[in-house]
């Protein structure tokens, strides 16, 4: 009989080979001289990629009017462009995230880099166009590269609406969400059973449920997954403490506990982009980091996870 570990090898070969027309990594020619050197994804067969670290707005981007946080927060997003990023998540429910990227955005002439992704938060048709277009008004975008269903909320519903403005042009990509770990039999079923280009899901080094269906699945359909809590929202950090980055890190290029959570994540072959959240532009550029260098394969990977489970 197969040993376990084989059989995990093997289902890792399997599932990289099925993911390599959605990998990439930079090359010359590509838009920018930080693009080049970050590792990309493809996300359509016409080749389009996006960098493997993105952004999310959650909590950090919440603070309102306040003139000195906003003009800090417009501080993170410039170094983000500056360090090849593209795609950053939002949604309503994230309070006034999404007006103040909004504002961030137009004070950096809204980069060309930009893939713009937010979600759908509410019940019923109506109330989900209204939602969708505020949202256009406060990032100040005629249409977004993504709308997600935010934690399936009505998700039938909002899938009608979305494929009919996929169709028309008003968005390019529709995906779905859910986090902490829940609902993943429900999210299964909506992946099985509509049409989706991207799937937004919880996966880090300890919380490795979706490893089991849910990354399978949207490597054989083609899904793009995006990968939010990849810090479990700073409780890995908190587990890590003092405990120095061991030395093997450098065999995959980290020099930060941020890029070896993230190069954890992202070195899934089923994985497109993880969406680190911040308000610090020191740990914005540790995050953009783990797009540089070496991955590490499944061996290191395992020993990755346990080190963090011994702590």
């Amino acid at each position: 009989m197969q040993s376990d570990k084989s059989a995990i090898d093997r289902r890792w070969l399997l599932m990289g080979s099925a993911c390599l027309a959605f990998a990439t990594t930079g090359l010359p020619g590509s838009p920018s001289a930080a693009q080049a050197e970050v590792l990309r994804r493809k996300i359509s067969p016409g080749g389009e990629t996006v960098p493997a670290i993105g952004m999310g707005s959650w909590i950090t981007f919440n603070v309102g009017d306040n003139e000195r946080l906003r003009e800090a927060r417009t501080d993170v997003l410039r170094t983000f462009f500056e360090l090849g990023g593209g795609l950053i998540d939002s949604s309503p429910m994230y309070g006034s995230a999404e007006a103040v990227l909004g504002y961030g955005l137009s004070q950096l002439g809204h980069p060309d880099s930009l893939f713009s992704a937010t979600k759908v938060w509410t019940r019923g048709q109506r109330a989900g166009i209204a939602q969708m277009t505020e949202s256009e008004a406060l990032w100040s975008t005629p249409s977004f590269d993504l709308m997600q269903i935010h934690n399936m909320l009505d998700w039938e519903t909002h899938h009608e609406t979305l494929s009919e403005w996929k169709a028309e042009g008003r968005v390019r990509y529709i995906g779905i969400t859910t986090s902490h770990g829940r609902r993943h039999r429900e999210l299964e079923r909506a992946l099985t059973s509509a049409s989706f280009d991207f799937v937004q899901l919880t996966y880090n080094v300890l919380d490795r449920d979706v490893e089991n269906r849910l990354l399978p699945l949207a490597a054989e359909r083609g899904i793009g997954v995006i990968v939010n809590r990849p810090f479990r929202r700073g409780a890995l950090f908190d587990r890590i403490g003092g405990t120095p980055l061991p030395e093997w890190a450098s065999e995959i290029d980290c020099t930060s506990w941020a890029a070896f959570l993230l190069k954890y994540v992202i070195s899934h072959p089923a994985v497109t982009c993880a969406i680190p959240a911040t308000s610090q532009v020191v740990h914005m550029q540790e995050n953009m980091a783990a797009m540089t260098g070496r991955l590490p394969d499944a061996a290191l990977r395992d020993r990755m996870a346990e080190t963090i489970r011994s702590l």
